[in-house]
């Protein structure tokens, strides 16, 4: 791909050839939804019910292999060994288990199939099953998707603005901190933000993803979040009697540590989508959808963009079109690219080095000095 998006690279060899940190532009787009939805071959918006549960199908299958071989054959391994399989177990079950919790997410934005009493039920069991409140991270999840970019109404990873930086940050702007603060939000970030709303945006009460009375929900989403509420205490209570039955210890080497992380991925997965330097952010002045849908960028996670069934590798079209289903995510970024051009922004920086350099760089946003445009917010470190 050129500097103007001209040329597409097909995905098997795709270096972008346009600078990652170089600033998306952010005045409106000479392009409309509809003109990019045209550059898409009709059959990428069609969803199948078979071919979606052969990935639920496909990734439950290996789980299950990987659970079945930890715990029928790792307490037979020599002592050193055994001590070695389960950190192997932990990282391959994690990375399927985050496969499994993208397919849920594409349950509550309707991509897994044409009927929606079927995909919530899908939904709700996968997601119920990794702890994740389904309908309540539903109604939230689409309003971030319907509010992206927003300073004032996204729902998840809402920078602040440099007036609204703790006293404390700059002793955290250095190494040891950094680290400490990564270390935090990947394993306590998912679940201190469903239980209160840690880095989603402001409300005028506490807001609480299990509360169906909270600020984030209307009247008629309040049942639904009763039923993901008892889907969670329905897995809680069979992890207590596998607990009773098994053991603490048997439940956290199984479950608990794969699913912590599974929690970090996807924590790790939405920060690196919506943080970086290139990408803006708007106040209600300047904001409007678009323009929020391409302020977020691809990333390559390698091998596991397979594994994430490509939520990793192709976010900006999944913020165009939700309702599209992963499997034709691939092709619909293919057929954009042109289309959108200096808009479309693909970063293929390891992630590990992407997440250093975001932790480190992006810690407030801020309109830039000496401009006339004080509705767009860059990123910006100087504390």
């Amino acid at each position: 791909m050129g500097a103007g998006g001209r040329t597409f690279v097909p995905p098997s060899n795709r270096k972008s050839e346009v600078d990652p940190l170089k600033r998306v532009p952010c005045e409106k787009p000479p392009f409309s939804l509809s003109q990019i939805k045209k550059a898409i071959p009709p059959h990428c918006f069609q969803r199948s019910v078979l071919r979606s549960f052969s990935y639920v199908i496909y990734d439950l299958t290996i789980a299950f292999c990987l659970y079945y071989v930890a715990t029928h054959y790792f307490h037979t391994l020599p002592h050193p060994l055994s001590f070695l399989a389960w950190p192997i177990y932990w990282a391959f079950q994690g990375c399927i288990l985050t496969g499994v919790w993208v397919i849920a997410h594409e349950c509550g934005h309707h991509a897994f199939s044409d009927y929606q009493l079927l995909d919530d039920i899908v939904g709700l069991v996968l997601h119920s099953a990794l702890l994740v409140p389904y309908f309540s991270w539903k109604y939230s999840h689409r309003r971030h998707h319907s509010n992206t970019g927003s300073l004032e109404r996204d729902e998840v990873f809402v920078p602040k603005q440099k007036s609204g930086m703790q006293w404390f940050s700059k002793y955290l702007n250095n190494p040891p901190g950094r680290v400490l603060t990564l270390l935090v939000t990947l394993t306590l970030g998912w679940p201190m933000y469903l239980a209160f709303n840690v880095s989603g945006r402001p409300y005028p009460r506490f807001a609480c993803h299990y509360d169906p009375y909270g600020p984030i929900y209307t009247d008629r989403e309040r049942l639904q979040i009763y039923i993901s509420d008892a889907g969670i205490v329905a897995v809680c209570y069979g992890l207590y009697h596998l607990a009773m039955t098994k053991g603490f210890a048997w439940v956290v080497c199984v479950y608990g540590v794969p699913l912590l992380i599974v929690n970090g991925f996807l924590v790790l997965i939405t920060f690196l989508q919506h943080t970086h330097p290139a990408l803006p952010h708007y106040n209600s002045s300047e904001w409007d959808w678009l323009r929020g849908a391409l302020a977020t960028i691809d990333r390559d996670y390698g091998i596991l963009n397979k594994v994430f069934h490509n939520i990793t590798d192709t976010h900006v079209a999944h913020h165009l079109f939700s309702t599209m289903p992963h499997y034709h995510a691939m092709e619909a970024t293919k057929a954009i690219r042109p289309i959108l051009g200096e808009y479309y922004r693909l970063d293929e920086t390891p992630f590990v080095k992407a997440m250093w350099r975001e932790a480190r760089e992006c810690l407030y946003v801020e309109p830039d000095h000496g401009t006339e445009n004080k509705g767009v917010f860059w990123y910006n470190n100087k504390l």
